[in-house]
């Protein structure tokens, strides 16, 4: 699909934040506002712009915080359908917040979010490990968030650097 140059830039704001009004977006881009909520539109229908979302940090929410694992699988293609058959099957379960085709030593990265590491490790030997393509994983837990989507976490702003006096 071919976009305009003010569609795609369009996109490039609303990816770093979509909560920006339309009237200010015209404003952005120097267009009409009506303008802005057409191509919005058009870019929905057409399944460009898929969801809006918020980027929370859990850490600051007690009782709240969760676990986060990234999981590296080595997979058996299947003819004629590939990884997406396998694929497919995994991104469908609840814990599953992400599924991408890698290049590598492993396959498919998936990213699993549970309450707890006994949770997600549960998750891994009862669900994932099981499918008949999966032929390994490997588990990393997230021990600490610093950067996500281009925000980052826990900075207060504040200048850290030693000082230095003669």
């Amino acid at each position: 699909m071919q976009l305009r140059e003010m569609e795609l830039d369009l996109l490039r704001i609303l990816q770093k934040d979509a909560r920006i009004s339309t009237e200010n977006l015209g404003k952005m881009l120097q267009v009409p506002a009506k303008e802005i909520e057409d191509a919005i539109e058009k870019l929905e229908k057409q399944h460009v712009l898929v969801r809006y979302s918020s980027v929370v940090d859990w850490s600051k929410v007690d009782g709240h915080e969760g676990v986060t694992a990234m999981i590296d699988v080595k997979v058996a293609p299947k003819r004629g359908v590939g990884f997406d058959e396998v694929a497919h099957r995994i991104y469908r379960y609840k814990e599953v917040k992400s599924v991408y085709l890698m290049s590598g030593a492993y396959d498919l990265s998936v990213t699993v979010e549970g309450r707890s590491m006994h949770e997600v490790a549960t998750f891994v030997s009862e669900k994932l490990s099981t499918l008949d393509s999966v032929l390994s994983t490997t588990t990393h837990f997230q021990l600490k968030k610093y950067k996500h989507d281009g925000t980052i976490f826990g900075d207060s702003g504040e200048d850290r650097r030693i000082v230095v006096s003669p």
